[in-house]
C-alpha cells in the first residue's frame, strides 16, 4: 500500500473514491425526512450532491451511506453511486463507506451530503494537494466574525469572555476532505474515536493536515435558514431552468 504522505502517489496514477455520509437525521433542519432526502428545488439534497461530485469529474468510485431503511430509495435516486447502510455515528458511516470502496481507490474524499452546492474547483484543489504528497487535506475559508472564547461554566443567561481569538489564524473547514487511503484508514483505526470531521481523527493520530481554499458555495445545510439560502441559490442558477 502507498505510505502515508508518499509524494509518489501522483506518479502512480492514483484513483479517487468519494464517500458521502448521508445517514444523519438532520433534526435541526426540522423536516419530516432525513436531511439528505429533503427537497432542494425539485431534487433531493442527495441527488444534487451526487450530481456535483459527478460533474467534478475526479472520482472513479462514489459511495453514498444512508440509513438502512432508505438504501433502496437512495439507489433509485443516485444510480451513479454505490449505496450502503450507515451506522449510529458519522464515523461508523464513513467506515462503512471505506469498506464499500475497498481497494478501488488510492485517494479517498469524504464529502458531506449537506454541502450539495460545493463547486467542482474545490474537489480539484483537494485532490491536487493530496496528489502533491499531503496525506490529509481540507478546504477552508478565513473567518470573518470576531470570535470570543468564554469561560467554562458560565450560567445565568450570560457568558463571561475569557479571550478574543486571533481570527487570522483560523479557518472554517468544509468538505470534501481528502486523504491517502492509508491516512484515512489510520484515522479510523480507533473504532471508538468520535470527531466532528475526519481531519480531526487524523490530527488525533498525528497525521499532518493541510488547508486549501474553500468556497462560500460549499455551505452546510443545517438549519431551516441554510435550506432557504440553498434553495434560493439553486432557483437562481442557470442549471435550474434546464
Amino acid at each position: 500500500m502507498t505510505a502515508i504522505g508518499d509524494p509518489d502517489i501522483a506518479r502512480a496514477g492514483a484513483t479517487v473514491g468519494v464517500i458521502i455520509p448521508a445517514a444523519g437525521s438532520g433534526t435541526r433542519l426540522g423536516e419530516r425526512v432525513p436531511k439528505a432526502f429533503v427537497d432542494l428545488h425539485g431534487r433531493t439534497i442527495l441527488e444534487v450532491c451526487v450530481a456535483g461530485v459527478v460533474d467534478a469529474a475526479v472520482a472513479t468510485t462514489i459511495v453514498v451511506v444512508v440509513p438502512a431503511d432508505l438504501v433502496d430509495r437512495a439507489r433509485r435516486l443516485v444510480p451513479d453511486a454505490i449505496v450502503v447502510a450507515g451506522g449510529a455515528h458519522r464515523s461508523d458511516s464513513v467506515r462503512a463507506g471505506i469498506d464499500a470502496v475497498g481497494s478501488a481507490a488510492d485517494i479517498l474524499l469524504v464529502h458531506d451530503a449537506a454541502r450539495p452546492l460545493t463547486p467542482s474547483a474545490v474537489f480539484g484543489r483537494v485532490v491536487a494537494a493530496v496528489r502533491s504528497g499531503h496525506p490529509a487535506v481540507v478546504p477552508g475559508l478565513p473567518v470573518a466574525d470576531t470570535l470570543k472564547q468564554i469561560e467554562p461554566g458560565s450560567a445565568g443567561g450570560t457568558e463571561r469572555v475569557a479571550a478574543t481569538v486571533d481570527r487570522d489564524l483560523l479557518r472554517a473547514v468544509q468538505t470534501p476532505q481528502g486523504f491517502t487511503r492509508d491516512a484515512l484508514l489510520a484515522a479510523h483505526a480507533d473504532t471508538g474515536g468520535l470527531a466532528t470531521d475526519d481531519a480531526g481523527l487524523a490530527e488525533r493520530c498525528g497525521i499532518p493536515v493541510h488547508v486549501v481554499a474553500g468556497d462560500p458555495l460549499a455551505l452546510k445545510i443545517t438549519t431551516p435558514w441554510d435550506l432557504r439560502i440553498a434553495r434560493d441559490i439553486v432557483a437562481k442558477s442557470p442549471l435550474s431552468a434546464e
